[in-house]
């Protein structure tokens, strides 16, 4: 480890968190100090490169246990994999060493990270490979020319396709074992601000009280760009906008839409100016969202 951070601290989960609460946390905060959400502040981005890291180390199970084995001297007890076991005249058994008993290992797009690639077809002599991808979203969406490193040394460019989903394999041919093949398994590694739905694209996207109010036109991400979305007047917390045409393409390249979740954000400081304008606005206003409790 380059560096021995407290990366359960950074993400505020106890050290035998689980994946799943993880994964909560990360996703929280990483909203929360987004640079989309926070323009211009070098605090929220260093905040935000630090959650990055932190949940790069802690959701790869091999390199969480690696960092607690330096960081705690320990590690949890994880059931042993299953060992080829030879047959009776001296060889691996097939079944069990396609499965287990010969890896590469494959460093993905993620600094220092690595994912194991299996053997997927030991009876040939050219062996063919698989290995597990991991790319953000907007590289999935995009596609295009990238260069990868595998653990052996070697450095290969890929011609990624566009719209590519979770599970979906590239095939390099002859990069395997001995000339077979390698396949690259595709994994969309979770967003800050996006969620895929399918097809569909949602978000969470913050207006301010008179934004809600009174409607008007506000600046949205898109997995294309900052596009401009009309807020209605009178938009309530958790009232959802959709933005045809901006998700994610399917199989037959037909897009879906973007899923806009209303969010109300209430300052943490106001100016006296605008203070006194609120307070004219309670001695005003008639609204009263408690009047039938009683």
């Amino acid at each position: 480890m380059q560096q021995l951070r407290n990366y359960y601290a950074i993400l505020g989960v106890s050290k035998d968190a689980t994946a799943e609460e993880i994964k909560k946390s990360f996703r929280k905060l990483a909203r929360q100090y987004h640079p989309d959400v926070n323009p211009g502040d070098k605090t929220a981005e260093e905040k935000f490169k630090s959650i990055n890291e932190a949940y790069d180390i802690l959701s790869d199970e091999t390199k969480r246990a690696d960092y607690d084995r330096v960081r705690f001297g320990k590690t949890k007890r994880r059931p042993p994999r299953p060992q080829p076991r030879p047959s009776r005249n001296g060889n691996t058994n097939s079944s069990s060493y396609s499965r287990e008993s010969e890896f590469w290992r494959f460093q993905d797009y993620n600094p220092g990270s690595t994912k194991r690639a299996k053997v997927v077809n030991p009876s040939r002599s050219a062996r063919d490979v698989e290995a597990k991808l991991n790319i953000p979203l907007e590289k999935a969406y995009r596609g295009g020319r990238e260069r990868i490193r595998l653990e052996d040394g070697r450095s290969l460019e890929v011609d990624m396709p566009s719209g590519m989903i979770d599970g979906q394999k590239i095939r390099l041919k002859g990069q395997g074992l001995q000339g077979g093949d390698l396949y690259l398994k595709i994994t969309i590694t979770p967003h800050a601000f996006f969620e895929l739905r399918g097809s569909d694209i949602a978000c969470r996207v913050p207006v301010t009280p008179s934004e809600a109010i009174l409607g008007g036109s506000v600046e949205v991400p898109t997995i294309d760009g900052l596009v401009k979305m009309t807020v209605p007047k009178g938009v309530r917390p958790g009232q959802r906008l959709r933005l045809a045409n901006k998700g994610y393409p399917d199989a037959s390249g037909k897009r879906g839409d973007q899923l806009v979740e209303i969010q109300i954000a209430i300052p943490s400081e106001i100016s006296e100016e605008e203070m006194a304008l609120y307070q004219q606005i309670r001695e005003k206003e008639q609204f009263n969202p408690r009047q039938h409790w009683l």
